[in-house]
């Protein structure tokens, strides 16, 4: 053997297990392993790399077994050899035991080395340890690693200890020593281990406690043969044994990624102030964001917000930075803590269905790579209550109304506490009508129900800021930062002026416009658009905000009459490409103005287009293939798209004056992080509009006050209800505490002004005892009144406690407006009397949303048209419903009707005639163009339909006379969630899949989530056409993910069936 290239390779498990049996535990130390010089060491050796050498020692080349180990045990005086020499001695020594001396040798040592060495694996789907160093190369010029396994990876054992205990063991049996046991590992990973290996499990020692090794001596050298030499032959005729190749390159990924979740997690657990790899994650998190979203490095607001006292002893918090300053990656980062460290479930609440979308697909690939899952809660998608994981972890990506849904059912089943973060996006909406008080709800609860949720709280817009600190319980931080200047300048005229709050008006003068205008275009463009978007574009992006919808087709129509053919030229090939994607997205239909304006590089993009079309030019804008947009101001508070310049139309938004903070959200697009230098904004007014303008830039934010109280049936009321019936609160008491901890509570002073929060509660609480949907119970006595509530004792009400009706529970769980709950049950009722199921329109009908139907205007002529089109039953349905032909003919032809009849009834009638024609053609262009209606508003209406049809189909659960509801209810939410042919069904169940791209996979032959799940992206890209890799991979990754909580809950359900009852009867003995 060489003796340069020789040297002692030596290895040490720390993996631990608690062994029930000493028969089935014997742990031999590895054995020293030579390895010469012309072979590589970071080669795989038994599937793992080479450990790290401890030390290099060159070795005397010897063919004697005996001198290869001479005086030197091995392993110094704590060795196993000198250990098991000395206890060979001691039972040399006692004549009973010289019988059978090498027998009961072996069974000592076994007693022996665990008593001196805590020989423990870590359990099946616990964490294990694996660390990877780096040193310097040593002198031959070989880089080693390092590995330290955990104990359930046993790739690593040396061949020297396999051929030992094989060995071993024939030896043991020919003494008469019984057969040890076998031992199941139930792994995978450990299945071709055993049928290599013998059938006794084998494990590496850990290193003996030096305090309990002694030092031992030599044996009788006249004596026979002992077992110390026996153990010393066997290791050294083992040395050269070729060890058994396994590949495990996925295991160690996987064990890595393991060891540092367990490192983050400790590090959580204790005060220390080293965070780790990553803020407390494994450093395979910052790789993925790498991979991912190509973040390399934080901004320097994002680690100070991170590492925060607050944030490290999970205080609330609520922080606030102007848009496009990172707010999101914050709230992304201490969720995965969560999720990984902490091992909590996490619900992060979103404003709308599109951002729910967009942050599943961009979580769906962390989910997979880090093993916890991501499940989508918007429109109809959620259950309630979610699956209870054993083992993976949720985030779950709510909309405001199903987020509120989720935390009722965690509270009703006792799992709130499983709940570690729950994280809101855009808090000022907080401030917004009944959505904002139904978020307010939300967070009172989870504040009155769970300690230990932590709850972080992230906008742009915040003012009052005092008054959320105190409801939330939660500190403050604020930056200004934002990761590129921002300019804000306003156009009067054809001058420019730039906004200072150090000038006395508020403004400096910038420049004037420099651009020719013609007399026709002076006419067109009073406004100079074309000259403050031709600055920019079409090397750099532009968005405009318009007042209406309609203004921003005009624009862009406008825009595009004046602008050169050279920007025709600019990425011509690509321009095409988006009108051919927006053509089969939409069987073959494109919007006249689109047609006009995309091959110029403009757009328009507002509510009136459809989810899709929105979609694909977001996509063409963010990649430069676009680099106009007109739109309205609801694209500011939806998906992030940056541009270098933002001109807002006019300070109006339809007919109402702009408020701060809708300004600053919209001038915040302005600047984009990486490629530009600084944003600007251009606010363009009318002189009648200056000092209004003057006092909109410079005012303060508008503050957030709570919507409980104003919004009364959809916010105190539903509060109300729902506290009786999840049992938070069941007398006035206890509901009068609560309300004090809310927001309405915290700003009572400032909000009531007539009456006080006590009589509010009072007048609430009798209003739902006279709707029926809440009773009163049990009368208290003297003594059960609290010494706080003796103050209110003249108080009747404060003697009674609650309950919840059999109605109040129906409108609770289906999250029923109370202003509709009755009306409701009146439909059902009715419709049990004669439902017509030879089409779905009577069930559509049922479905149909009542708030939709009060804001809906029906054209006259299109109505009396349908009508005459629909089957005789159909036209039952409307006689059933109480809309009579010869109303409609009436209204139609413009005659005086005296016969009064419920609009609301009509109204919804019209709708649901939209959405059955829908589901019948599947086409939304036609339908459009049938009722003279936006595509846009069509698909909101289905949408809302789904919904709201899901909230019946939950109504009816409660009410067992509404039983036959149930089946039909689910085909229906199913039909108006999806509405596309059956086969499409499974393939837009993943996230970002809709009807066009649907239809492409189908035809393409990928037909179910399975294929989608297995699918190659290289394949996929190469098949479908207009299918970029980054869109492939998402589509592939929420596939990924929805296949396996799909299995997941299978496997749940199978170990719940074959689980033992907790209520199982017991037989006591006699």
């Amino acid at each position: 053997m060489d003796e340069s290239g020789s040297r002692i390779r030596r290895r040490v498990s720390a993996g631990k297990r608690n062994r029930p049996s000493l028969e089935i535990l014997f742990a031999a130390p590895a054995a020293a392993e030579l390895k010469p010089d012309d072979e590589e060491d970071e080669e795989l050796v038994a599937g793992s790399p080479r450990r790290k050498t401890v030390g290099v020692q060159p070795v005397e080349n010897n063919d004697s077994e005996e001198d290869m180990f001479g005086d030197y045990d091995s392993f110094a005086e704590n060795s196993l050899l000198a250990q098991v020499d000395d206890l060979e001695q001691k039972y040399m020594q006692l004549p009973e035991n010289r019988k059978h001396d090498t027998d009961l040798a072996i069974e000592d040592l076994c007693s022996e080395s665990i008593r001196y060495s805590k020989l423990s694996v870590t359990t099946v789907g616990s964490f294990t340890e694996l660390k990877t160093d780096e040193h310097t190369k040593n002198q031959s010029g070989h880089e080693d690693v390092s590995i330290k396994p955990g104990a359930d990876l046993l790739y690593d054992l040396p061949s020297s200890q396999v051929l030992y205990f094989e060995n071993l063991q024939n030896y043991s049996n020919d003494l008469g020593d019984p057969s040890t046991k076998e031992k199941d590992w139930n792994l995978p990973s450990h299945k071709t281990m055993n049928k290599q290996l013998p059938q006794n499990s084998i494990e590496q020692p850990q290193q003996i406690d030096e305090s309990s090794s002694k030092v031992r001596t030599n044996s009788d050298v006249n004596r026979r043969k002992s077992l110390k030499d026996h153990l010393k032959s066997t290791m050294t005729g083992n040395a050269k044994a070729q060890t058994p190749i396994f590949s495990r390159t996925k295991q160690l990924k996987e064990t890595l990624l393991c060891e540092e979740i367990n490192v983050a997690k400790k590090t959580i657990e204790s005060s220390s102030n080293d965070l780790g790899p990553f803020y407390s994650l494994p450093s395979k998190v910052r790789d993925l964001y790498v991979q991912f979203k190509g973040i390399e490095k934080l901004y320097e607001w994002q680690h100070t917000c991170l590492t925060l006292n607050s944030v490290q002893e999970r205080k609330n918090l609520i922080y606030s930075l102007p848009t496009s300053g990172g707010k999101t990656l914050v709230a992304e980062i201490l969720m995965l803590q969560e999720l990984l460290c902490r091992r909590k479930d996490v619900l992060m609440i979103l404003p709308y269905v599109a951002i729910v979308q967009e942050k599943i697909s961009g979580l769906s690939s962390f989910g997979v790579e880090l093993g916890f899952f991501v499940e989508e809660y918007a429109g109809s998608k959620g259950r309630f209550p979610p699956i209870k994981r054993r083992e993976k972890k949720s985030l779950y990506i709510a909309t405001i109304e199903k987020g509120h849904g989720l935390i009722n059912s965690l509270i009703e089943t006792g799992r709130i506490s499983s709940l570690g973060l729950v994280v809101v996006d855009e808090l000022h909406m907080i401030a917004e009508g009944s959505r904002g008080a139904v978020l307010e709800m939300t967070l009172a609860k989870i504040l009155y129900t769970s300690k230990t949720t932590q709850i972080i709280g992230m906008s742009a817009t915040l003012n009052n800021v005092e008054d959320l600190q105190e409801f939330l319980q939660a500190e403050y931080y604020t930056s200004q930062f934002r990761p590129v200047e921002l300019k804000e300048y306003l156009k009067i005229n054809d001058g420019i002026y730039e906004v200072d709050s150090k000038a006395e008006d508020g403004m400096t003068f910038s420049r004037l416009l420099n651009y020719k205008y013609t007399d026709t275009l002076k006419k067109m463009d009073p406004d100079h658009l074309v000259a403050l978007v031709t600055e920019v574009i079409p090397n750099n992006s532009c968005l405009v905000f318009c007042p209406t919808k309609k203004n921003c087709e005009n624009v862009a129509e406008m825009i595009c009459r004046f602008l050169s053919k050279e920007y025709l030229k600019h990425r011509e090939k690509e321009k095409q490409e988006v009108i051919e994607n927006l053509k089969n997205i939409s069987s073959g239909n494109l919007c006249p103005v689109l047609k006009r304006t995309i091959p110029l590089g403009v757009a328009y993009h507002h509510s009136g287009l459809t989810s899709d079309e929105r979609k694909l030019l977001e996509e063409a804008y963010s990649t430069g293939i676009l680099c106009l947009l007109t739109c309205t101001s609801t694209l500011a508070a939806g998906v992030n798209l940056p541009a270098r310049r933002v001109i807002l139309r006019a300070p109006y938004v339809a007919k109402e004056f702009l408020k701060r903070n809708q300004y600053k959200q919209m001038i915040g697009r302005a600047g984009r992080a990486g490629i530009d230098s600084s944003g600007e904004s251009i606010l363009i007014l009318q002189e009648k509009d200056k000092q209004q303008v003057l006092e909109l830039i410079s005012r303060p934010l508008e503050n957030c006050y709570s919507h409980l109280f104003q919004e009364f049936t959809k916010g105190i009321q539903t509060l109300f209800l729902s506290l009786v019936g999840l049992k938070i609160a069941t007398d006035l008491g206890d509901i009068y505490r609560f309300m004090s901890g809310t927001l309405f509570g915290v700003q009572q002073k400032i909000l009531l002004k007539e009456k006080s929060l006590w009589e509010i509660t009072v007048e609430s609480l009798r209003h739902l005892t006279e709707k029926g949907l809440l009773q009163k119970d049990t009368i208290l006595t003297e003594k059960d009144l609290t010494l706080k509530d003796a103050i209110y004792e003249s108080e009747e009400w404060l003697r009674y406690s609650f309950h919840i009706t059999k109605l109040g529970r129906a409108s609770f769980k289906g999250t029923i407006d109370l202003a509709y709950c009755d009306i409701l049950y009146r439909d059902l009722k009715k419709g049990l009397e004669g439902l017509v199921l030879e089409s779905l329109l009577h069930l559509i009908y049922l479905a149909t949303p009542y708030d939709m139907a009060s804001q809906c205007d029906p054209d006259w002529m299109i109505y009396f048209r349908q009508f005459n089109q629909l089957s005789p039953a159909e036209q039952n349905v409307a006689a059933l419903v109480g809309v009579s032909e010869n109303y409609i003919g009436k209204k139609a032809s413009g005659q005086a009707i005296k016969k009064k009849v419920d609009k609301d009834i009509v109204n919804r009638l019209y709708l649901s005639f939209v959405l059955y024609t829908l589901l019948k053609e599947t086409n939304i262009w036609s339908v459009s163009e049938k009722f003279n209606m936006p595509r846009g508003y069509i698909q909101s209406l289905l949408a809302a339909a789904a919904a709201f049809s899901s909230c019946v189909f939950h109504f009816c659960e409660e009410l067992e006379e509404f039983w036959v509801y149930k089946a039909l209810l689910i085909e229906l939410t199913k039909k108006l969630t999806y509405c596309v042919k059956a086969e499409l069904i499974p393939l837009m169940e993943v996230t970002g899949v809709l009807e066009g791209r649907a239809k492409q996979l189908y035809n393409a032959g990928y037909k179910s989530l399975a294929h989608l799940a297995n699918a190659n992206p290289e394949v996929l890209i190469r098949t479908i056409d207009h299918l970029s890799r980054h869109q492939a991979k998402q589509i592939i990754s929420s596939a990924k993910m929805l296949l396996q909580e799909k299995a997941e809950a299978l496997q749940e359900e199978v170990e719940e069936l074959l689980r033992l009852p907790s209520d199982f009867p017991s037989v006591e003995k006699a």
